[in-house]
């Protein structure tokens, strides 16, 4: 299998570059694509209005003539000898160009018309004319020292290249049904579209594709689930668990309580349990989970409750163990950062049975781990694991049932669709205490009045979320970055506050360090991307900011919401944005997630259906379930047609699918 580094012209600093934006493998690079297009239709100088955008190729007619004004301020200006004239052109800050604009060079330019000078300023110019009237550019996301130019270049020659290693993960049947071209055909002409009609073609065949195998997976695990449905049948003692549910510190609500009478009965059941426990966020799901971890010590098996980050595992190992301290029930924690000797002893512990409820990471599923009789497994935030990481930790027991947790409320419709052999168990209702946060909508221009509204609750010994749709600067974006707040959030506020931010580039390690040191005021304002959407509890936190806010989907957003108003005092969410703030007044009015979800599917906006880009398999690179839920139903048709059709049983293409999911 070739290897990203022997890609023609990526030397060590590309490989790193393209390491930032998650390109790790040649796979990553080919299918890294385009976030939009530009059509560059050609125009002439006549039929361009006086300070109007112009696309005009040509030579270059004239050296050209460099100006320097100040550090970081050049000019250059030269002639260009077009099909309908001659016409000035000039630049700003391209000084770089000057020794590529030599006489007769063939080149496009891009920028606006100054008819009374016959001068065009430009905004861009590429190193090549127009092949015909008009031609499509891909733009890529990218990071700060990786022009979209080096993208598609590398892009093209990696093609070209590993070309003959492309599989196609559609069998021959579908491919012929629908008439779709082979993969390789398909990433050339994404990458090269010469039409918007063969874009359009080959657009609707990857997202298939990408839907097909994501359904085969679900598809496949299910079957496995039937078949194993000879479920544990448990005996205990009813009275211990409602003495524990008595003595809470608080009452459950009615949708609590209905969640574990559901889950009761399926853990009493001879039928394997495979339930999805979904509730708004803070809706009191994790207690819920406790309760169903007692029941199932009670009956003499153990529990492993996974979830996606240290930190939250940390946090729901610390809140299980303070709601467990009046018992001898042993408990225990396991991370990526545990040490080896305390590992060893958990393992020790999980073998002989003496531990009866681990909480931890992935950890969980590593080869060394061995459970003496796992009964229950849970996974928080399930759609952030991969389909194969949640079959492992179900195959670590005998037959365990299964419980999902997720905070991101799905619409019943796609919940079928996804999930559709599950059971669903839903709590909408607030837990007595938790209050409402209030939602602003801010323009740009209003930034004085938000730092106003920060600084007011800094004083009063609080804290903020700042957060950001982007890490660093990119060449495609104006949008804010974790950094540039950075800098921006010191000159406000650095005298007297410590800010630092959190990223999902960072080791996870790191992550942790940072969320610690804010969950323990040792950090003031965070400055983060939609990484905490999902995180530990910071009740002193009061705020909630976040740049851009156009560029989440509702959802996300509401998610993000969430992270404060976790503690006693009056908090509130800030959402800046210029533009769709009609969308945004949704948010102002509707703290219901599942209302909100409704409406993030109803509206064309960003995101998708589990927020933005996820970790796991729900990390589509170009399909989104939303927008896309036609070919969804189709691939889930077809991928279970193909699943279950005994004559495809010896086809490679089958047999390196289910592979995926078992090795995985």
């Amino acid at each position: 299998m070739m290897e990203l580094k022997d890609v023609k012209g990526v030397g060590p600093k590309a490989l790193s570059l393209l390491n930032k934006i998650n390109i790790y493998t040649v796979d990553d690079l080919v299918t890294h694509y385009p976030f939009r297009y530009e059509v560059l239709e050609r125009n002439d100088l006549a039929e361009v209005i006086d300070g109007g955008k112009i696309i005009i190729d040509g030579k270059v007619e004239s050296v050209p003539i460099l100006m320097r004004f100040k550090a970081g301020l050049n000019k250059m200006n030269f002639r260009l000898v077009t099909q309908s004239g001659v016409v000035g052109v000039s630049i700003f800050n391209r000084a770089f160009l000057k020794t590529q604009l030599t006489v007769g060079t063939g080149i496009t330019v891009i920028g606006k018309l100054d008819k009374t000078k016959n001068v065009i300023t430009a905004s861009d110019i590429k190193m090549e004319t127009l092949m015909s009237k008009a031609k499509i550019e891909p733009v890529y996301h990218s990071t700060s020292g990786l022009t979209n130019k080096n993208l598609s270049t590398y892009i093209n020659m990696a093609l070209l290249m590993y070309g003959k290693e492309i599989k196609d993960y559609i069998p021959s049947i579908y491919l012929e049904k629908y008439n779709f071209v082979n993969k390789k055909t398909a990433l050339n002409i994404i990458h090269n579209p010469s039409t918007m009609e063969k874009l359009k073609e080959v657009t609707i065949r990857l997202k298939y594709e990408e839907l097909f195998v994501f359904m085969f997976k679900i598809n496949y695990l299910k079957l496995l689930n039937k078949k194993k449905n000879n479920g544990l049948v448990r005996e205990f003692d009813q009275a211990k668990i409602d003495d524990f549910i008595n003595n809470l510190p608080y009452k459950l609500t009615g949708d609590q309580l209905k969640a574990v009478d559901e889950i009761i009965n399926d853990l009493k059941s001879a039928n394997r349990m495979n339930r999805l426990l979904q509730g708004d966020v803070g809706s009191g799901k994790t207690i819920v989970s406790f309760i169903a971890m007692l029941v199932n010590h009670y009956s003499g098996y153990q529990s492993a409750l996974m979830a996606p980050t240290e930190i939250l595992a940390m946090q729901h190992y610390n809140n299980l163990c303070a709601f467990l301290k009046d018992t001898d029930i042993k408990i225990a924690l396991l991370t990526g950062s545990t040490t080896k000797k305390d590992k060893l002893e958990i393992y020790k512990g999980l073998k002989d049975g003496n531990i009866s409820m681990v909480v931890g990471t992935h950890a969980l599923i590593q080869e060394e781990v061995e459970y003496c009789n796992l009964g229950l497994v849970i996974t928080d935030e399930q759609h952030r694991f991969g389909v194969h990481q949640r079959a492992n930790l179900q195959n670590k027991g005998v037959r365990p049932d299964v419980l999902y947790m997720s905070a991101t409320p799905i619409p019943r419709t796609y919940a079928l669709t996804i999930f559709g052999d599950m059971d669903v168990s839903t709590i909408k209702e607030r837990p007595n205490g938790r209050q409402k946060v209030d939602t602003i909508v801010k323009k740009n221009s209003e930034i004085k009045d938000v730092l106003g509204m920060m600084y007011e609750e800094l004083k009063k010994g609080h804290q903020v979320y700042v957060i950001a749709p982007l890490i660093e600067d990119s060449e495609n974006s104006d949008l804010a970055t974790v950094c540039n707040l950075k800098d921006q959030m010191k000159l406000a506020f650095g005298e007297h506050y410590k800010i630092d931010i959190v990223h999902g580039k960072m080791a996870s390690g790191a992550k942790d360090m940072i969320m610690k040191q804010f969950k323990d005021n040792d950090i003031q304002i965070l400055i983060s991307t939609t990484v905490v959407e999902v995180g530990v509890d910071v009740p002193n936190a009061t705020t909630m900011v976040i740049f851009d806010a156009d560029r989440f989907g509702l959802s996300t957003l509401h998610q993000l919401r969430g992270r404060v108003g976790r503690g006693t005092s009056k908090s509130r969410c800030i959402l800046i944005s210029d533009s769709d703030t009609e969308r945004l007044k949704i948010m102002e009015k509707e703290d219901d997630g599942f209302v909100i979800s409704e409406e993030d599917f109803k509206l064309r906006g960003h995101g998708d259906l589990f927020g933005t880009k996820q970790s796991g398999d729900m990390a589509f690179k170009i399909a989104n379930i939303r927008q896309d839920y036609k070919i969804l139903l189709q691939a889930k048709k077809d991928s279970k047609e193909y699943l279950l059709n005994k004559d495809t049983d010896n086809d490679e293409l089958k047999k390196t699918l289910i592979n995926s999911i078992s090795e995985g």
